[in-house]
């Protein structure tokens, strides 16, 4: 893993800079007056869409020759989970 010391200064004021140098392995340790107080690093995984993930088990259903068959009830909660979910509206920190 590489690591990379910047300012809090070099960090504000390049934000997207300093982002730039970082791998997806790294992480950036952001120092004021020689201390660490922050540490910047990339997710350890990349989260997936729900289409993605539908997508992924299609593929995989192709692969095996057949698909998993859920329980009834579950699949039900499922579908109604889905029919009445909202759209996220997150906050201007968000």
């Amino acid at each position: 893993m590489a690591q990379i010391h910047m300012s809090e200064a070099e960090v504000s004021g390049d934000f997207a800079g300093a982002l730039s140098k970082l791998g997806p392995d790294g992480e950036i340790v952001v120092d004021r007056n020689g201390q660490p107080v922050a540490i910047i690093k990339a997710p350890s995984e990349r989260t997936r869409t729900l289409a993605e993930l539908i997508e992924l088990a299609r593929r995989r259903e192709e692969q095996r020759g057949f698909s998993i068959r859920l329980d009834d009830d579950y699949a039900a909660d499922i579908e109604q989970v889905v029919r009445q979910r909202k759209p996220w509206t997150p906050g201007s920190w968000e």
